[in-house]
């Protein structure tokens, strides 16, 4: 969604870097190639003025000045800045204190609103709540039908009493949203579910029936949430349609919706300056788990190319299994071989967290190799799981039995090229040496990275430790006098010896008898 706007604004600060003074005439050529970008982004025009004079009197203050690296400042500004413009802190759902929660939706027609009903009831249930959907879209045709459906692939229960225009017939249908809705917060309370989300009609424009219509619900089942959920590929329009909805329902919070489209991203950065109300969540992707709380400080980084580390660690907890990673902890402590049953399930641990292209996308510097992850093809991964399966368990746990008959036969039964299963397996050869060097030592050429505890590390680092021996001189007669003298203190090392000594003894003769040894043991002493 903000390509665009992420490689413009990283170019500008690209410019400043190197320079220990800002001088007024960088700041101004700095804020107008951020104000080009943002303008391009379709940003309103009062939001970019505002912001792009915050930035120009913070940078030509006293912070920009005395700061050693003033480059860095100026991001570090503008990233507060945009912080700023997208709401500031992370605003979550408030609930209510006693009966269910009640959350309404509304927005402009085909925003999203029916599917991310569904995504939040889902996320919700995943929070540990009980929510419920109710379907108040008698207008639109099918809209009943599409939110059981999604209702059904979340596992969450739709009160849904009236049918609601269907495509064979488009006339305005008999029911009253209204008292669906008001009938739909009592069965919750009576179910005892403690969340309702009530799915409301959108509209084309300005439809002053529409908006009367979701004004009377509102004043029907009070909500304690009533989110704007807007498209984030409208553009400009967007602060106009934000304002005609928050005078007409007065909403609590706002939704992006489609965000990862290839739009510029001005709604994001626009609606919540624009109207004070917060971005609350986001919607990436099409799939019921392509949806997550909105964080201004992790957009903005992300905005900056700065990454968003956080989310990707938050995705890994939920996708991660605890007790597999207990368990290769273990084989690299007891500096066992990665085998390709390992890598298999690592792959798979992977899989479960989602897009592979997303998740490199929230890495700093992503936008760098942004073509090359374009093209990354996530079907890969099938690929290699496939002829990782097409192995016996013998050749997953020995790889280098694989001669070419097995390489053939695996080539068959996955549906590849000998080529791609020889690269995987070269591929997974120089994983097992990174793997093995890591237990035992660290990474060479990787300062500051020690062996894992308990793996064997610590042999390297004795052996650093040990006296170094005395190189031989390349002179040959000082090297046989240094010969000569060896042999002298190895012969006197022998004489200081006492007699008896290797058995425990303290010298002199003495009685094999006495040492309680099996008949016939004693002609091995020489006695």
């Amino acid at each position: 969604m903000f390509n665009s706007l992420s490689d413009r604004l990283t170019a500008t600060f690209k410019n400043l870097r190197g320079k220990g003074r800002l001088t007024e005439a960088d700041v101004d050529a700095t804020v107008r190639e951020i104000r080009r970008a943002l303008l391009d982004a379709d940003v309103a025009v009062p939001v970019v003025r505002e912001f792009t004079g915050k930035v120009r009197e913070r940078a030509l203050g006293a912070e920009v000045s005395a700061a050693l690296n003033p480059s860095q400042q100026i991001v570090k500004i503008v990233n507060e800045e945009l912080q700023e413009i997208l709401g500031g802190e992370t605003r979550r759902i408030r609930l209510a204190k006693n009966g269910p929660t009640i959350i309404m939706l509304a927005g402009l027609q085909g925003a999203g609103k029916t599917t991310l009903a569904g995504k939040l009831s889902k996320w919700l249930k995943a929070q540990g709540h009980s929510p419920m959907l109710v379907a108040c879209d008698l207008q639109r045709p099918n809209a009943v039908t599409q939110l059981q459906v999604v209702g059904q692939r979340a596992n969450v229960p739709v009160f849904a009493p009236h049918p609601g225009a269907t495509s064979q017939e488009l006339d305005h249908p008999a029911g009253d949203p209204v008292a669906v809705a008001r009938a739909g917060v009592e069965e919750a309370r009576q179910k005892l579910h403690d969340v309702v989300i009530v799915d409301t009609a959108g509209r084309l424009g300005v439809d002053a029936d529409m908006m009367e219509q979701a004004r009377q619900i509102r004043r029907a089942i009070v909500p304690n949430e009533v989110l704007f959920v807007i498209d984030s590929m409208i553009g400009q329009d967007a602060v106009n349609t934000a304002l005609a909805f928050d005078e007409g329902v007065n909403f609590t919070g706002i939704v992006l919706s489609k965000l990862d489209g290839d739009a510029r991203g001005g709604a994001a950065l626009s609606v919540a300056s624009v109207t004070g109300k917060p971005v609350m969540f986001a919607s990436t992707g099409e799939g019921l788990d392509d949806f997550e709380l909105f964080h201004p400080d992790r957009m903005a980084s992300r905005i900056l190319d700065m990454g968003d580390i956080l989310t990707l660690i938050e995705q890994a907890e939920k996708a991660w299994d605890k007790d597999e990673a207990a368990r290769m902890a273990k084989k690299f402590a007891d500096q066992e071989d990665f085998t390709l049953e390992d890598f298999l399930a690592q792959m798979q641990q992977i899989r479960n967290m989602g897009s592979m292209k997303k998740m490199l996308m929230m890495m700093p510097g992503a936008q760098n190799i942004r073509q090359q992850l374009e093209q990354f093809d996530e079907r890969e991964i099938d690929r290699v799981e496939a002829i990782v399966r097409s192995m016996t368990p013998h050749e997953r746990l020995a790889p280098k039995i694989i001669n070419g008959s097995r390489r053939a036969r695996i080539a068959r039964g996955s549906g590849v090229h000998v080529s791609e299963v020889n690269g995987l397996l070269e591929r997974f050869a120089q994983a097992q040496k990174m793997m093995k060097k890591m237990a035992q030592g660290g990474m060479p050429g990787m300062p500051g990275m020690p062996g894992i505890p308990g793996a064997g590390g610590g042999a390297r680092k004795n052996a650093k430790n040990a006296p170094k021996k005395k190189a031989k001189s390349g002179n040959p007669a000082k090297a046989a006098q240094e010969r000569k003298e060896a042999e002298a203190r190895r012969a006197n090392a022998g004489k200081a010896l006492p007699t008896g000594a290797a058995f425990g003894q303290p010298g002199g003769d003495f009685d094999p008898s006495q040492l309680n040894l099996p008949k016939g043991f004693d002609k091995f002493l020489g006695k």
